[in-house]
């Protein structure tokens, strides 16, 4: 597998726990969301932005959209490597995080994306992503 070096990838790996599978010893489907989830968390703490400062500021960043697509199996006590990326920048209130998750071979077993929003925790209103978050990523 190619390891790019980008501002706006990141990778990491993560153990398959046994709670994160079904009776065959394979990833419950709907447990991919949470490796979404620590990508997206880890990718944003590497960059300077971890979710405590974010709602220290004032911020949250609920999910509006989430698309996932299985294309192979990650199997119980099995290395998997999530990567994490922002394509592009969006002008407005949303940013979208891309995701591809590859098995201990190296294999691409699941693709997805998640858009979320920026919201002003007190007012609950939509605000524009910061420009040190777009900075931060080299976007």
């Amino acid at each position: 597998m190619e390891v790019e070096n980008n501002l706006n990838t990141f990778r990491i790996k993560t153990r398959i726990l046994y709670k994160h599978t079904d009776q065959m010893k394979v990833v419950y489907y709907g447990n991919y969301p949470e490796f979404y989830e620590i990508g997206r968390v880890e990718l944003m703490r590497e960059r300077g932005f971890p979710y405590a400062e974010l709602e220290a500021m004032g911020i949250q960043m609920p999910i509006i959209e989430m698309h996932s697509k299985y294309i192979g199996s990650a199997l119980y006590d099995e290395l998997i490597e999530i990567e994490t990326t922002v394509k592009e920048r969006n002008t407005g209130i949303r940013i979208q995080f891309d995701y591809n998750i590859y098995n201990e071979a190296g294999k691409k077993i699941n693709e997805g994306y998640t858009i979320l929003c920026f919201i002003d925790a007190e007012t609950r209103k939509p605000i524009r992503v910061p420009e040190r978050i777009w900075t931060s990523l080299g976007l």
